[in-house]
């Protein structure tokens, strides 16, 4: 049951990140950063001041918070060791349902991503299905390195909107 925005508001720093936490994959020092411009207007107003507290943060927080995300039908996922979200992300988009061939070729496309830019291919699961995921890789495989970021965080802040819609409602 999500909370409601005015409550959200009113939580300590703690309780805070406890429910904005896990909008960014095991980043909950986004949530941190985040609570100090409390009160928030709207959930969309709160999901834009984490995508700001993002964009204001390092290149090495930036690449922390791409790497903090888990390979698409990877070794996560396999062992379930996937968080809540992710998991249910996955299954929303049919990777939990793959043919072997599939399974090989995200293998192989994951293993590619990871080797050009030392991070995970990170898309917005619960907006994409199996076979547009899989059509994704290879254009995204010709990105230069910036883009990709770029690209990566884009997604990610689909994800974080989603997750936080999720967590809060703008009333009671």
């Amino acid at each position: 049951m999500p909370i409601a925005l005015t409550s959200l508001n009113q939580l300590d720093a703690e309780g805070f990140v406890a429910v904005c936490g896990p909008v960014f994959e095991h980043s909950p020092w986004i949530a941190t950063q985040a609570w100090k411009l409390r009160p928030f207007l709207s959930v969309t107003q709160l999901h834009e001041v984490m995508c700001k507290v993002v964009a204001d943060s390092t290149l090495a927080q930036k690449l922390d918070l791409i790497r903090a995300h888990p390979d698409l039908v990877g070794r996560l996922a396999r062992q379930g060791q996937l968080t809540r979200q992710s998991e249910s992300e996955q299954a929303a988009a049919g990777l939990a349902e793959l043919s072997p061939d599939e399974a090989a070729a995200f293998e192989r496309y994951n293993a590619a991503y990871r080797e050009r830019f030392g991070f995970p291919f990170v898309i917005c699961a619960r907006q994409n299905k199996k076979e547009a995921i899989l059509a994704a890789f290879p254009p995204r495989l010709t990105h230069e390195r910036d883009e990709e970021i770029k690209t990566a965080l884009l997604e990610i802040f689909k994800i974080a909107r989603l997750r936080l819609y999720d967590a809060v409602s703008e009333s009671a």
